[in-house]
């Protein structure tokens, strides 16, 4: 006697979870390109052309370079600025860094420097043999597409620093966007 009106709810919730959903997922729009983006670059005397041999050969340091982008509607680059933080350590003591920038040039391959960052000889020591080097800068607008070609192809691109024993370079490390 029981069974058919327990039979009929099983049935009804049965037909009503079979139904079709009217939900719909909306897309995820999609966004422009990052206003803020960051490399790294690990920066070695062996990476050097030619390699560093001597004292400062045993020396390593990382670097990031963040960049700090205004855009126009287009998504064009129309002002930029560009955070450097770099630390270097195995460095011989009293190591000072005389100048510290971004060259075009692929891994092995030397080339001209495209964004500097304008550090004052002597800013930057390595009194026990390690050191950072903190700083900001405002990218000048004939290099704005020097920074889109850097976003576009970071390996293309180096960072290094050069000391008073290593005028030509100390470190060298290939950009690499990080995500």
């Amino acid at each position: 006697m029981y069974r058919m009106p327990v039979l009929a709810v099983v049935l009804g919730l049965c037909a009503a979870g079979c139904g079709s959903s009217s939900t719909t997922t909306t897309p995820t729009p999609t966004t422009g390109p990052s206003n803020t983006p960051v490399f790294t670059a690990t920066i070695l005397p062996a990476n050097e052309v030619p390699p560093i041999v001597g004292a400062e050969s045993s020396g390593s340091g990382t670097a990031t370079i963040t960049f700090h982008l205004t855009r126009d509607s287009t998504n064009t680059i129309t002002a930029a600025t560009v955070d450097f933080v770099a630390s270097m350590t195995g460095f011989p003591p009293g190591t000072v860094v005389i100048l510290a920038h971004i060259h075009v040039g692929a891994a092995g391959v030397p080339g001209g420097v495209v964004i500097n960052t304008n550090i004052a000889p002597g800013e930057v020591t390595m009194p026990n043999g390690s050191g950072s080097l903190v700083h900001t800068d405002t990218i000048d607008s004939t290099n704005l597409a020097t920074v889109q070609a850097i976003i576009n192809n970071p390996a293309g691109y180096y960072f290094n620093i050069h000391t008073p024993a290593n005028a030509g370079g100390v470190a060298r490390g290939q950009l690499v966007a990080k995500m």
